[in-house]
């Protein structure tokens, strides 16, 4: 596919002190101007000033300069206005404001990592040392910017302008209500969900498994027991394993690792699921402040009364 990854994003929020110092001790690097990177993506997070939590701009990378027309045809034919120079084209998501740029960048390459020695019935990959999830000591700090996840009062229009407009591919379905969508070779780099005002539900973070997933959230609960919003487990739809905590704004944010990959567009089949099937396949239920969360009528109040 012409697109190839969800580059960064910029969240607007009303202190931004304090949302930067959580997500330097949740394991991304101030890099100047409000951004933030990670090991292996670069800049990925840039935090802006706004008088309540917003998804600002997501920035997804593109092959060449013949994908950003092939885009701006797309999006014009919807009545989509654009903006296109040699290197970017700019458009604005209607249902939710939303900046979606579209830029020329190299592919994202990422160093393998040695796999995790497991053992299991029958296969001993690691003898006479202990597990090295639990003699790690370092901070964790994320590879790599994974998904956004995206709120909007018009479902169907702003899962077209992902998919039919930027190019998006479809991965699977919640029936009515929710659409992953993938730039890039990973499940989905976008969930768009129907809700009753635009807003960020989460971002999630790539790490190297499942214990660093575990080592990350105890680190930042420590501390602040009332950052946890839901975790650990294990999502069905995507298959990765994942921990939510809340930032200082009220967005969440996600630890993941073994999230499932589409390589070959032809060999997957998205599925649609019902309820909460697709939502998770073991660990505690969600709470319902994840479901719903707690500002949403405080966000539709900000959004609507200016």
């Amino acid at each position: 596919m012409a697109l190839h990854r969800l580059s960064s994003v910029t969240i607007g929020v009303p202190d931004v002190a304090g949302t930067a110092a959580y997500y330097t001790e949740f394991g991304l690097n101030p890099d100047g101007d409000g951004w933030f990177r990670t090991r292996d993506g670069g800049r990925q997070l840039r935090l802006v000033p706004a008088p309540f939590r917003r998804l600002a701009e997501v920035r997804i990378g593109v092959d060449s300069a013949d994908d950003l027309g092939a885009a701006g045809a797309r999006l014009r034919a919807m009545d989509v206005a654009c903006e296109q120079d040699a290197t970017t084209l700019t458009a604005v998501e209607p249902a939710t404001g939303v900046r979606a740029v579209l830029e020329v960048e190299p592919r994202l390459r990422q160093e393998a990592v040695p796999p995790t020695r497991y053992n299991g019935p029958g296969r001993l990959e690691r003898s006479g040392e202990r597990a090295p999830g639990v003699l790690r000591t370092g901070p964790v700090q994320p590879r790599k910017l994974g998904h956004a996840v995206l709120g909007t009062t018009d479902f169907a229009a702003t899962t077209a302008f992902f998919r039919d407009g930027l190019g998006f591919l479809t991965s699977d379905l919640i029936k009515g209500a929710g659409a992953f969508l993938r730039c890039s070779t990973d499940h989905h780099n976008v969930l768009v969900l129907a809700a009753p005002v635009g807003f960020l539900h989460h971002t999630s973070w790539q790490v190297d498994d499942i214990d660093e997933v575990g080592r990350g959230a105890t680190a930042m609960l420590a501390d602040h027991p009332e950052r946890h919003v839901w975790g650990l487990g294990r999502h069905h739809a995507g298959s990765n394993f994942f921990w939510y905590l809340k930032d200082p704004a009220g967005n969440f944010c996600e630890y993941y690792s073994d999230m499932d990959c589409v390589l070959d567009d032809q060999l997957w089949t998205p599925e649609t699921f019902e309820g909460a099937k697709g939502l998770f396949n073991w660990g505690p239920p969600p709470p319902p402040s994840f479901l719903r969360p707690d500002d949403l009528a405080e966000l539709m109040t900000g959004v609507h009364g200016g």
